[in-house]
């Protein structure tokens, strides 16, 4: 009988693996190299195509290779290599189910990737202009392998439900301008230039415009007929969302009751602060009554815009001299108003490597709406900005000294980064910005709508029972037509928001209850921090140890807490 042979050693450290997966995933994904701020392809788009997909699977499972054959050097390398290990384990464990084919959703997919990196290119030169130029020639090619993945997941069974084809055909219409127009002929012709790169423009604005336009058709005439009706993904699905989203493996069951416990709580404060602002009117007549109130509403986007600009800097400034460590290029946020195209809300997209990009609060707004009530957005933009995932996401590409690459630029999950995001809201009421019962009435509908996430999300997909004692359908199992309701008649959140909220969440199974999720470990680590350290606890220096760690899965963050 002969001994196993010994498993093979790797002689690069765990920091050398970490960046050179960095240095090759960029290279297999140029938009990815031009979010992270890697020069060179950013006149190119990815291999969407199933060669391409099975190229960075196989980079995945290289790397997890390597990573298993590499002795930690110490406690540092430990969390390096955990935090490496856990998304990359989740990347594996996505591409062999297959559904990575059949990406396809109404918020966060190669749809809305390949349209949104442009947002992101700089625009000063005419080289930069040129660059752009070729990038939209290359939309066609990464859109027909796109279409390619799309096709091969259905022949395998692998297709996202209709409603998600169809909402996704819409926004192909807006991006190819179907009815007036499109995304690129805009940026072109916004360009201001003339001669022979106007000309370049203009192609490819065509070319990509017209590419849009193909993949609109593709969705309804050849995926829509083999699209499910059925929107709820099941358990299978659901688990291997949540995992990806929230870097950990929750009971669910658990975690839907917390979510219905929360939500109440939650609930029973929102309806007293209400009660302050307009007595027997309840949340709903409050939040009208705040609404038509001129000191709550800006005009047009422009106003929005330098409102979310104002309020951003005054956070930066106030917030920066006490209670948060915010240096150098993290002290600049951006504000823009969103394009077209998307679904409504805020998102924020982070810097590039040498901040030469600053991180960028968005705002995406339907394109006939023309007054904003602040009240309600406050909060919202103390969660994208400062101290949500601006100071956050900033914070990790700027720890150059003591993180590797992936962990500065890749190693974020929603449960991290939106976990934080919502803790930095309750953060900031702490801290005494909310103290006008209209702002904390917005703060406290923003908290209730993200624990809703959490039953919503968790109930649609599992069609769960709806229990007792929550005052809504008690007793029946989730639909989409009652997360709807629910959303509309037990929370104050713009109609229009949460009917694109639903479509979110059945496109993207297990996202949603990553806010409250991420939350409730950064409020137990804080909690616990304190009970060790008890009158020397110093909050601003646990804040920056844990941002200095780069992002995570909510697993090793747990870990992380523990030791601060």
């Amino acid at each position: 009988m002969t001994k196993a042979d010994p498993p093979a050693t790797d002689d690069r450290s765990i920091t050398d693996i970490s960046n050179t997966l960095v240095d090759q995933l960029t290279a297999l994904s140029p938009t990815l190299a031009t979010y992270v701020g890697r020069p060179g392809s950013d006149d190119r788009l990815d291999d969407l195509s199933p060669e391409g997909l099975r190229a960075q699977h196989e980079l995945v499972t290289r790397t997890l290779s390597a990573l298993d054959a590499t002795e930690p050097a110490g406690d540092d390398d430990v969390v390096a290599a955990d935090v490496l290990a856990e998304r990359l384990a989740v990347e594996r464990d996505k591409a062999e189910s297959g559904w990575n084919l059949a990406n396809l959703n109404v918020i966060d997919s190669p749809l809305q990737t390949v349209r949104m990196i442009f947002d992101l290119m700089p625009t000063d030169t005419e080289d930069d202009w040129a660059t752009i130029g070729r990038r939209m020639l290359a939309v066609p090619e990464a859109l027909a392998g796109y279409r390619a993945s799309l096709a091969a997941g259905a022949a395998a069974g692998r297709v996202s439900a209709l409603r998600q084809v169809t909402k996704c055909a819409e926004q192909c219409d807006t991006y190819s301008g179907a009815g007036g127009t499109g995304f690129f002929a805009g940026l072109a012709a916004g360009a201001g230039r003339d001669g022979e790169l106007a000309k370049e423009l203009a192609a490819g604005a065509t070319a990509a415009d017209a590419a849009y336009g193909d993949l609109a058709q593709f969705l309804r005439t050849e995926l829509a007929p083999m699209a499910p009706a059925k929107d709820a993904v099941g358990r299978e699905r659901y688990v291997l969302g949540s995992r990806d989203f929230l870097g950990a493996t929750v009971d669910l069951e658990e975690t839907y009751a917390w979510g219905w416990q929360e939500f109440l709580d939650i609930e029973r404060e929102l309806i007293e602060v209400a009660e302050r602002i307009a007595p027997g009117a309840g949340p709903a007549g409050a939040a009208k009554q705040l609404d038509a109130d001129p000191k709550y509403r800006v005009q047009g986007t422009d106003g929005l815009q330098r409102w979310m600009q104002e309020l951003s800097d005054r956070a930066v400034e106030e917030l920066g001299r006490s209670h948060f460590d915010i240096q150098g290029p993290i002290r600049t946020l951006a504000c823009r108003i969103a394009p077209p195209g998307g679904g409504v809300g805020a998102y924020y997209s982070g810097p590039n490597d040498d901040f030469s990009r600053p991180g960028t609060m968005w705002w995406s707004v339907p394109a006939d709406r023309q007054e904003f009530p602040t009240w309600r957005e406050t909060t919202t933009v103390y969660h994208e900005g400062v101290p949500g995932h601006h100071l956050q996401i900033a914070t990790a590409v700027a720890s150059r000294e003591n993180l590797n690459d992936f962990q500065r630029l890749l190693a974020g999950t929603s449960g991290h980064a939106e976990g934080w995001a919502l803790y930095a809201e309750r953060l900031v009421r702490e801290l005494g910005y909310l103290d006008d019962d209209a702002d904390l009435l917005g703060m406290l509908d923003a908290q209730l709508f993200r624990a809703a996430r959490v039953v919503v999300d968790i109930g649609m997909h599992l069609e769960f029972v709806i229990p007792a004692g929550t005052g809504f359908h008690e007793g029946e199992r989730w639909t989409p037509e009652l997360g709807l309701e629910f959303l509309l008649t037990r929370t104050i959140t713009d109609p229009a928001h949460s009917k694109d909220e639903i479509d979110r969440y059945l496109g993207w199974p297990g996202q949603a209850p990553a806010y409250k999720v991420g939350e409730r470990i950064w409020l137990q680590g804080r909690e616990a921090a304190r009970q060790r350290h008890g009158d020397t606890f110093d909050p601003r220096a646990f804040h920056t140890a844990a941002l200095r760690a780069g992002g995570m899965g909510l697993d090793p963050l747990a870990a992380l807490l523990r030791r601060l």
